[in-house]
């Protein structure tokens, strides 16, 4: 990946502030609208389970199953280290209700309040950076003690004012940015994976 010191320096910010909320046990939560709440639900794909390198289950951790029983000696073979990654897209009867019951700009911010706690992590996804319901969000996760990191396009934004680390796509044009997000996040979830499972 090709980027700029800044953009450089944001990931690099990012990365760390994850490996960080990761070595800590704690969660990272994920929001976005369209494109980006499918790029929410990929980036959990990523990070709960094998992305590049293989997360098999050592020695030790196989003996809580009953290796006798061939579906605990399966599992043992089957399941894999994850880090605790979540995406706020995805429960389509709570976001329906949450719509319905409140408003649409709540969706986010109404998870991020029920499920995130002081030393969790929210990554939020906007190519304008001012989604409002994205924005709440963001101000939920700050007033309970949470990180913020946003990805957004290369305009200031209302989440780039508020993140502790906003990773600017360094173009304006939305599937641009959406073509520059996939990259950083991949990036982000390879590099994490490298951290923790090498």
């Amino acid at each position: 990946m090709m980027w700029d010191t800044s953009k450089l320096e944001s990931v690099n910010d990012a990365l760390r502030l994850l490996i960080e909320v990761f070595r800590k046990d704690s969660s990272l939560l994920i929001c976005g609208n369209g494109g980006s709440a499918s790029d929410s639900q990929h980036i959990v794909g990523e990070l709960q389970k094998s992305f590049l390198l293989p997360r098999t289950l050592v020695d030790d951790d196989k003996k809580m199953f009953d290796l006798t029983d061939e579906d605990y000696k399966l599992l043992s073979s089957k399941l894999a280290y994850g880090l605790k990654a979540y995406s706020l897209t995805s429960e389509s009867s709570l976001l329906s209700a949450i719509s319905n019951d409140v408003g649409g700009d709540y969706i986010y911010a109404q998870q991020v309040f029920a499920t995130g706690r002081r030393g969790d992590c929210l990554l939020c996804i906007s190519t304008s950076g001012n989604s409002r319901n994205v924005v709440l969000a963001a101000k939920t996760a700050k007033a309970i003690g949470m990180k913020v990191i946003s990805l957004t396009g290369s305009r200031d934004s209302k989440l780039s004012a508020i993140s502790d680390v906003c990773i600017k796509a360094p173009v304006t044009e939305t599937y641009e940015i959406q073509e520059h997000h996939i990259k950083i996040y991949h990036y982000l979830c390879m590099a994490i994976e490298r951290e923790f499972f090498q």
